[in-house]
């Protein structure tokens, strides 16, 4: 299995102090297709979500570097849940979405960045798109002590000497437990290549200190904090095992807003974007070609 040659067109921009680099996926559609932006999770690259660009045809797909990971270079600010809004949102008005309102779709850690920049420009977002959104805090429930635990490893990171802090946060069992802790494949196959891409692309951040406060940011908000600020229709992608954004979150956090679509794709976990992109690119288009109006007749489906 390989990442698909879509031959995207690489931009950068200079916003919030980042050289910010982006992708332009079908960039010859030009002006007159959808303008569909995809946000990364805690510690992606755009790489991540270039499947679930794929099956997004006819649409213009851009997918950025969040400042501080892959290609972007840090923040002059805060690497927190609004610094990276405000630095989407400026990404939104020269992609044009003050004339043409875009798609906004979401992964994890991305799913709470977006919903804050809807929730602040919900006139620039046709529809928001959530997959394995953090619907609960992770510093509550079954799993907080395994979250206490891994903001305490981020946190050394980053008190640490720069070299042995890097060392420690980019250790290669650590980047493929991770890798497996979040994957439920029993594809050989497929789990080579989640791996191998994680190994590639995980470690790939400015410093400690961003990759610190991106967490810390990522298990103090969720997207529910900002449930009663989108109006537009929203659909969440679900993963049915997902343990890092359990269902019963998902759920809650459905009966919350005004306008949403929940679909739960069966045994996946967490990479949804990884282990069934072709599942959740078509629900999206679905979710996309469907109605202005109406809450769906069914509020949840199973895949």
């Amino acid at each position: 299995m390989s990442l698909p040659d879509l031959h995207p067109a690489e931009r950068a921009a200079r916003i919030n102090g980042s050289d910010l680099h982006y992708w332009v996926y079908r960039e010859e559609l030009g002006s007159s297709a959808e303008t569909v932006l995809l946000v990364h999770g805690l510690r992606g690259t755009h790489h991540g979500l270039e499947l679930i660009a794929a099956g997004l045809e006819g649409r213009r797909v851009v997918i950025p570097d969040l400042p501080g990971f892959g290609d972007s270079g840090p923040m002059s600010g805060k690497h927190d849940v609004t610094g990276y809004a405000e630095a989407l949102l400026e990404l939104l008005g020269r992609l044009g979405a003050d004339e043409q309102p875009i798609v906004l779709i979401g992964h994890s850690f991305g799913s709470i960045v977006s919903s804050r920049l809807a929730a602040m420009r919900p006139s620039l977002i046709r529809r928001l798109v959530l997959i394995n959104p953090i619907a609960q805090s992770a510093l509550r429930g079954p799993h907080a002590a395994m979250a206490g635990l891994t903001a305490a490893y981020y946190t050394l990171g980053e008190r640490l000497p720069s070299r042995a802090g890097r060392s420690l946060l980019t250790n290669r069992w650590v980047v493929l437990a991770a890798s497996r802790a979040m994957t439920r494949t029993r594809d050989k196959q497929l789990r080579g290549f989640i791996d191998d891409n994680h190994l590639r692309h995980f470690s790939r951040f400015h410093s400690p200190a961003v990759v610190n406060q991106s967490f810390q940011a990522s298990v103090t908000h969720t997207v529910t904090d900002y449930a009663d600020q989108l109006p537009m229709p929203v659909l969440l992608v679900a993963g049915e095992h997902d343990e890092i954004a359990p269902l019963a979150g998902q759920r809650v956090l459905a009966s919350r807003l005004p306008d949403a679509e929940l679909v739960v794709i069966s045994d996946v976990g967490h990479l949804v974007h990884y282990e069934t992109p072709d599942a959740a690119a078509a629900e999206i288009q679905r979710f996309l070609n469907r109605g202005e109006r109406g809450k769906p007749a069914i509020p949840e489906q199973t895949r």
